[in-house]
Parts: structure tokens; C-alpha cells; sequence
């Protein structure tokens, strides 16, 4: 780069890492979808009752503690068949990384598990809930979690259907209480919300490069690690005239994609800047030569 090129690349990297919140204003958080998981024929489907109370007892908690916290159906009712039981993980992830308004951050994936043992004098009932927290866009585990009943308990010996769903309620509701306060501790944690620095929830991108000789991609790789956020940043894919990098940060979309259209500015490039799901394509717009 000549002199002037170099105090330029400076000042933008000096303004890149000046992001850092105003002392007033948390942390962005994230946008949670809360999904069952109930593939396992033991475990108990999304259509019951038990379901729906543990769903809104966990909402319930991470809305209180001011989490961001979608409801599934509502966010999927112009594009999903609704009213599906017994999904596999494979369709509710796809679910989570289809949801463009909002897009989701974080998925709640969990599954309920209930026990009934009849004895000759009584009968006891035990409840389970178990899963993850998913960072949708990336795909990296961020805590397993598992709640159950300490142990076992009494229920009339000849306890119906209807019996047995309403004591496994009550228990998957207390159950759901605690692993909401438990979630929302992990959630805090992970954001760090009420602390002034950028959220420790890291998000991954593609980036394409497309149409640029090498000693711009030189340049390309030299800018991105001085955006605000920057965590790290690994080359996927070469060749002479294409570039593939996975790249994680602490910034939003909004931000990272404004930053790349400063860095085509800075390089005085011609290109066009796309972004959906979670790949930004920058194209190179190239000139006949005079």
C-alpha cells in the first residue's frame, strides 16, 4: 500500500473498533425460539397438554428475566405446516434457520420424559426434561441441561389417563419453573447482559469474494480482522478469482455488512454486497479495461 492508502486502512480500523455500546445501553440480545424435540417415542409428543404447559412456563421465565422469546407459531404460520409431532432434529433446526422476521439467534431444543410404575399398594410417577441451547446460525452447542423430580411420587393406584396427565403436569411444570432460572442464568451469562461490552454470543458467516485478483483478497483479509467484534476467521475455499472464508463475530448483520460496503469504498472497488441466512456474497463489478 503507498502512504496514503495506509493512513486510510488505519483511520477505518481506528473507527471500526470504536462499536463498543454507550454505558447506558446493554449488550444486543439475542432472539430465542423455544422447540420440543419429540422424535423419541418415549418421550412425550408436542400435542399434549404437558407439552404446552412446559413451553409456557419456560417462555414465561425468559420473557421475565428480558429475553427475546418468539412464539413458533406465530413466526411460522405463513411458511409451515402447523401442528407437526413427533419432529426430528433435523426439521426443527431447519425450522429455527429458516425464520427470517426475526431471524433466530438461540434455540431452546428440549424433550419431556415421564415414568408411571404401578405397584400393589400404590402407584408413582416420575417427570424428566432434558436438552440443549443452539446457536442456530453456527451450529455450536452452547450448554446441555437436564431437570427431574429428586424422586418418585405417590399417586392413586388406579389413576387414569386423565389422572396421570395431570399429576405429570404439575410436576413437568415445576420442573419447567426451575429450568427456565436455569436457562436465563446460562443466557445472562453468555450475552452478558447488563454489562457493557458486545455480546460473548459469537455468530459465523460465510464470506464470498467474488471476481477479485489476489492482492485484493491480500487487502480483503487484512480489513476483516479489523472490524469491531472480529473473533476469528478461517479460509474455506481458493482460487484466482474467488474466496471462501468462515468468519465469526461479536457484530450483528446490520453491522458487519456496512462495514463491508466501507471496506469496497476504502478500496475504491466497484462490487455488490448480498446477505441471506447467514452468507454474505461480495461481488466484484468489473470494467473493460481503456
Amino acid at each position: 500500500m503507498n502512504k496514503l492508502s495506509t493512513i486510510f486502512f488505519a483511520s477505518f480500523a481506528l473507527a471500526a473498533c470504536t462499536g463498543t455500546p454507550h454505558p447506558a445501553i446493554s449488550a444486543e440480545d439475542p432472539n430465542i425460539l423455544i422447540l420440543g424435540e419429540d422424535s423419541d417415542p418415549d418421550s412425550v409428543p408436542r400435542n399434549n397438554r404437558i407439552f404446552k404447559r412446559v413451553l409456557n412456563a419456560v417462555s414465561n421465565q425468559l420473557s421475565d428475566e428480558g429475553f427475546n422469546v418468539y412464539d413458533e407459531t406465530a413466526v411460522t404460520l405463513d411458511d409451515f405446516v402447523q401442528g407437526r409431532s413427533r419432529r426430528t432434529d433435523a426439521e426443527i433446526i431447519d425450522i429455527a434457520r429458516s425464520i427470517k422476521r426475526p431471524p433466530i439467534d438461540v434455540g431452546v431444543i428440549f424433550s419431556i420424559y415421564g415414568t408411571h410404575k404401578k405397584l400393589t399398594y400404590t402407584a408413582k410417577v416420575k417427570t424428566r426434561i432434558e436438552g440443549r441451547l443452539l446457536n442456530v446460525k453456527t451450529g455450536q452447542r452452547l450448554g446441555n441441561f437436564e431437570v427431574d423430580m429428586p424422586e418418585a411420587e405417590n399417586v392413586p393406584r388406579d389413576c387414569n389417563r386423565d389422572c396421570l396427565l395431570e399429576e405429570v403436569g404439575k410436576q413437568s411444570k415445576e420442573l419447567a419453573q426451575d429450568l427456565g432460572a436455569v436457562l436465563a442464568t446460562k443466557l445472562a451469562h453468555i450475552v452478558d447482559k447488563g454489562g457493557y461490552s458486545e455480546s460473548k454470543l459469537p455468530t459465523g458467516y460465510a464470506l464470498v469474494f467474488s471476481n477479485f485478483k489476489v492482492q485484493e483478497i491480500n487487502a480483503i483479509e487484512e480489513y476483516l480482522t479489523t472490524f469491531s467484534g472480529y473473533k476469528k476467521h478461517r479460509p474455506v475455499k481458493s482460487s484466482m478469482r474467488t474466496a471462501e472464508y468462515w468468519y465469526e463475530t461479536d457484530s450483528r448483520s446490520a453491522r458487519l455488512n456496512r462495514n463491508l460496503r466501507k471496506m469496497l469504498d476504502h478500496l475504491d472497488v466497484k462490487g455488490r454486497v448480498t446477505f441471506g441466512g447467514n452468507e454474505f456474497k461480495v461481488e466484484k463489478i468489473t470494467l473493460r479495461s481503456k
